[in-house]
């Protein structure tokens, strides 16, 4: 009942036909500094013959009992303290107990006009658009330090948002909580958050107490006007009169998620998990609340803690709960955490979502657990579930690197029958499907028809279908398409040539795959040591062994280059050619492999080696 007090504001009783008026007074009018209040009565005195009462009260400490009688109603000012408790009179209106000393003073019918123009005069009556007689002056004590404001009159708040000031309060007659708990309820809802805020404020200056059902949806009124800071003062009072829910909590942390971000919302979290008294209205919606504001973070670590805390403490997740955490650590890359959910979602006999059967299908083919993602999709048929295009391509993919490739296919005829549009993806997956099968003339066959249909050819199953010509030899074949690709403005990599000269290696065309070689560096690309590497094999197998060793003089000294040279010269009977490199890799200081060492052991003989082995150990 202090903010009556503390802030400027005005208030009216009406009872039994009377109206009294309370208005605030400018301070700058009163004397000595002192906030003045003033008391006004509307009653009709003109047609009475009679006596009025002229009252001051000023705010002191001598106690004193007095009655004052306004026509039928009765105000007993009673021993008035500075805690402002509320009081009852004859016509069931609180009023403030104060300390207070009252001094009347009988003033005739005559002086009645002039007792009205010394009150417009004094307290500015015509500026208020008032024309009734003053009730006396009400002089609040200096000491008692209030602080004034103007009547609703909206502030800022820290947010940028207006914060609407609930100064106005009202005297209720009506005394039911349930039903002036109704009343909030019902204006919350009716987005008036004014009128909510007044009666809320009026029912505390009361001794009335609203239930939490009022109160949280009164937050959720403040919450969608943007009036946060308003918001956490009724949360506020909701702490200490420990009228909240979980519901409440679940309001307030997406309020501070949005208004002051996801970090002070986790803060505020942990800090109610370590109230022992709050933790115990803690129900799941609230961790529901706490792992979707973890979500937004992609902060996993903080959800599987929250998920542990959630099983530590006897709830049980609901299909919400699961969602959550399963879209969490799919999206953190975390598959393993997402699938330890769903099995959990599935031994509390949840049903998993749509989205969720998704998510658990990409983490599946992360894992490589291409069985459990197929029987998932088989479970969505099943129920009548359309599986997305992602979920489809997810699905192809695990089965072509698991080498079911039939199971493949099959899938991508249940994706056309969806009528879902093959991408990139699909075909790249199937195309990888196709080789790792060793499939490899059908992967060129599945690529012609894929460039043929469609205009989604890219870099990736160029070289997919190069891959396939190396493996079959098929260095033509592997040729054309390096022409299509550097006439169709791809940009054709050195991983590209690399799969040309490969091609042309398995083909034993070791002039094609350095006229390939020649084509490369005139493209300005720059060879790596895979190129020479296929080049060295190629130009061995053909017997061209001035052009290994001007490959060798061009590149400086590698390791893997001399061994591989090493290995050809000594499986080629070229002993001299080899004994030449080997001494050249010791020279660089370049340590050979153990079967270029053996290779020279068998080819040179075992004694001399020997020797030299001897000689190092002296050293």
């Amino acid at each position: 009942m202090g903010e009556l007090l503390r802030n400027s504001i005005s208030f009216a009783i009406v009872s039994y036909g009377f109206g009294w008026r309370y208005q605030s007074c400018n301070q700058s009018k009163c004397r000595n500094s002192v906030c003045c209040r003033c008391f006004y009565s509307g009653l009709a005195m003109k047609n009475y013959k009679r006596r009025v009462v002229r009252c001051r009260l000023n705010m002191v400490s001598v106690p004193v009992h007095q009655c004052v009688w306004f026509g039928r109603l009765q105000m007993k000012m009673l021993r008035m303290n500075l805690q402002f408790e509320s009081t009852r009179i004859d016509n069931k209106v609180n009023v403030p107990k104060m300390d207070a000393s009252i001094e009347s003073e009988m003033v005739s019918e005559d002086d009645e006009n002039s007792l009205i123009q010394k009150g417009k005069e004094e307290f500015g009556l015509d500026s208020l658009g008032q024309n009734l007689p003053p009730w006396g002056k009400l002089v609040v004590d200096q000491s008692l330090d209030f602080e004034p404001r103007s009547v609703a009159q909206p502030s800022t708040s820290s947010n940028g948002k207006e914060t609407v000031h609930d100064n106005k309060v009202h005297f209720l007659e009506e005394r039911n909580e349930e039903e002036l708990s109704r009343r909030i309820l019902m204006l919350s809802r009716s987005n008036k958050v004014r009128s909510a805020l007044e009666l809320c404020r009026s029912m505390q200056l009361s001794g009335l107490q609203p239930n939490a059902h009022a109160c949280n949806s009164l937050l959720s009124c403040l919450l969608r006007n943007g009036l946060l800071d308003d918001t956490l003062r009724t949360f506020e009072f909701m702490r200490r009169n420990e009228i909240f829910t979980g519901h409440t909590y679940s309001i307030i942390l997406k309020a501070i998620a949005d208004g002051q971000g996801c970090d002070a919302a986790l803060d505020f979290f942990v800090e109610l998990e370590g109230d022992s008294e709050q933790k115990k209205v803690f129900d799941v919606i609230v961790y529901n609340t706490a792992i979707s504001i973890c979500g937004r973070l992609n902060n996993w670590v903080e959800t599987e803690r929250i998920w542990r805390r959630i099983q530590e403490n006897g709830y049980i997740g609901t299909q919400v709960t699961y969602s959550m955490l399963v879209s969490i650590f799919v999206r953190c890359y975390q598959s393993e955490l997402a699938l330890d959910a769903y099995n959990e979602m599935i031994q509390n006999g949840l049903e998993p979502r749509e989205d969720t059967m998704h998510a658990v299908i990409s983490a599946c083919t992360k894992e490589g657990k291409w069985d459990l993602a197929l029987s998932i999709f088989q479970k969505m048929l099943n129920d009548g579930l359309k599986p997305n295009p992602v979920a489809c391509n997810a699905l192809i993919n695990s089965l072509g690197k698991g080498g079911e490739v039939k199971l493949a296919f099959k899938i991508y005829d249940v994706m056309n029958s969806l009528g879902h549009t093959p991408d990139a993806f699909t075909w790249n997956s199937l195309l990888g499907a196709l080789y790792r099968a060793n499939q490899h003339a059908d992967a060129l066959h599945l690529f012609e028809r894929i460039r043929e249909q469609s205009s989604l050819v890219n870099l990736h199953m160029y070289n997919t279908a190069l891959m396939s010509c190396q493996k079959l030899g098929s260095w033509g074949r592997a040729l054309q398409l390096l022409w299509q690709m550097e006439a169709s403005g791809l940009l054709v990599s050195t991983a590209s040539y690399n799969l040309v000269i490969g091609a042309c290696e398995t083909a034993r065309k070791p002039k094609v795959a350095l006229q390939v070689y020649d084509h490369m560096i005139h493209q300005k690309f720059i060879p790596d040591t895979f190129t020479y590497l296929s080049l060295i094999r190629s130009c061995i197998w053909g017997s061209l062994w001035d052009e290994v060793e001007e490959i060798l003089d061009r590149v400086p000294p590698n390791v893997s280059l001399l061994n591989a040279a090493i290995h050809g010269m000594c499986l080629r009977r070229k002993v001299k050619s080899a004994k030449k490199l080997y001494l050249r890799m010791q020279e660089s200081g370049l340590i050979p492999d153990g079967k270029t060492r053996a290779l020279m052991l068998q080819t040179l003989g075992k004694g001399r080696f020997k020797v030299k082995r001897l000689s190092y150990r002296r050293r």
